[in-house]
């Protein structure tokens, strides 16, 4: 642990939000910038919403709605809940985005909602996602949720804070994913429980936004309240393109009060991938490379962004899927899908002979598009392998890198990218 009277990047945030000086343990009420639900969550919110005397939205315009996780709706089921989401939303005045728009975590950075020294909090664990452009954002249940909804506030304990300072940068074939793999395999699925990972050093400027998204949207593997990395010009000059609020960037004191301190050489770190059935389950893919695979899988709001379409697609042009693999891209937005069009990087992956599929969720969670026979063996660039996962317990789940996945796809078998790199 490291003394010091300053703060880290949480305390500060909060503080403002709060009103008052705080530090890690106080219970604070937060002015709250942003919440965020959807079409997964929204049932459990409106049944806590309901429950509220005289329930109404305080800010209707830091409320946003997504249909994400069921979209387009696999079922009927789905559909009709789609329907009350989009009454919910027109009765309150919230913004709605629709089957087909993309994936909340790619959403709400993407088009504005959320910059530099915000508090958000969103009825799903992994909008620690936006701390990849220093917010404070994190995860909350229905109940507390609706609360906020309903007053624009809400409760925290500040948490305390492990520092990951980074020097270097990734060597080829190495990617944000494997990064944030390892420090899984390092800390465990609960070593960061209820406290911030916050992000910092010279090697966190050769990393680009939405790699940085990549390591923040998995803070909460490791059982971290939030991920938050520090700004620089790379985070402004990508929110000024994306938002048109006003960004308040927050630095750690220099004596900043850290629970621990973790220094990682980037350069040191090669291709990993998490075995089934826990994301803390890391090996090196060298020691994997004799797993055979059924599906793989390229999307979901950890690894569905323009970059990692793309390095799939270079991995993909002039190479085909294996005879006995089947591979589902998504893009985690309508944007991404398009630009990824004009790019070709669709077209290199069609060609090779993946199934492209609608912006979304999907495939991640098991609710369509991709669910995987019995004991059937999946590569995947989500954020979890947990048992069931994808829809059938049976099912083995692995988890790497765009790049790893793309190798894997085409020999048919776990695969160290660098030999496509």
């Amino acid at each position: 642990m490291t003394a010091g009277n300053g703060m880290t990047i949480s305390e500060k945030i909060l503080t403002e939000k709060a009103g008052k000086n705080v530090c890690a343990g106080e219970i604070v009420v937060a002015d709250l910038d942003l919440m965020m639900f959807h079409d997964g969550t929204f049932h459990l919110v409106t049944e806590a919403w309901n429950d509220i005397q005289n329930s109404r939205v305080e800010n209707p315009d830091d409320v946003v709605m997504v249909i994400d996780h069921s979209a387009p709706p696999p079922t009927e089921g789905a559909a009709n809940l789609h329907n009350q989401l989009r009454d919910f939303a027109g009765n309150h005045g919230i913004k709605l985005y629709d089957s087909g728009e993309g994936i909340c975590h790619q959403l709400i950075p993407e088009q504005g909602h959320v910059v530099p020294g915000d508090l958000v909090v969103g009825a799903d664990s992994h909008t620690v996602t936006y701390g990849g452009i220093n917010a404070f954002s994190t995860g909350v249940g229905a109940t507390d949720m609706a609360a906020a909804v309903h007053t624009g506030k809400l409760w925290f304990k500040v948490p305390e804070t492990i520092r990951i300072n980074l020097t270097g940068s990734l060597s080829g074939g190495v990617f944000s994913k494997d990064l944030i793999l390892w420090l899984a395999g390092e800390l465990t699925a609960d070593g960061a429980t209820y406290k911030t990972l916050e992000f910092g050093g010279d090697g966190l400027e050769t990393m680009s936004v939405p790699a940085r998204f990549t390591v923040a949207n998995m803070a909460i593997e490791l059982g971290g309240k939030a991920g938050i990395m520090e700004p620089d010009r790379k985070v402004l000059d990508w929110v000024e393109e994306h938002s048109n609020q006003q960004p308040n960037p927050v630095e750690p004191d220099p004596d900043a009060d850290y629970d621990q301190v973790i220094d990682l050489e980037m350069s040191r770190l090669v291709p990993m991938v998490s075995a089934p059935h826990e994301v803390d389950n890391v090996s090196e893919v060298t020691d994997l490379e004799h797993t055979g695979i059924d599906q793989a899988f390229i999307g979901t709001c950890t690894n569905g962004r323009l970059e990692d379409l793309e390095e799939a697609a270079k991995i993909a042009d002039g190479n085909q899927v294996a005879d006995n693999v089947r591979l589902i891209v998504a893009a985690a937005s309508r944007n991404i899908y398009r630009e990824a069009t004009r790019e070709g990087y669709l077209d290199a992956l069609v060609s090779s002979g993946a199934s492209v599929i609608a912006p979304g969720c999907g495939p991640c969670l098991g609710t369509h598009n991709g669910i995987p026979g019995d004991d059937e063996t999946v590569i995947s660039t989500a954020n979890r392998n947990f048992k069931g996962r994808m829809g059938n317990e049976s099912a083995g789940i692995y988890l790497g890198s765009p790049a790893t996945v793309m190798a894997s796809a085409i020999e048919g078998r776990v695969t160290d990218p660098r030999n496509y790199v």
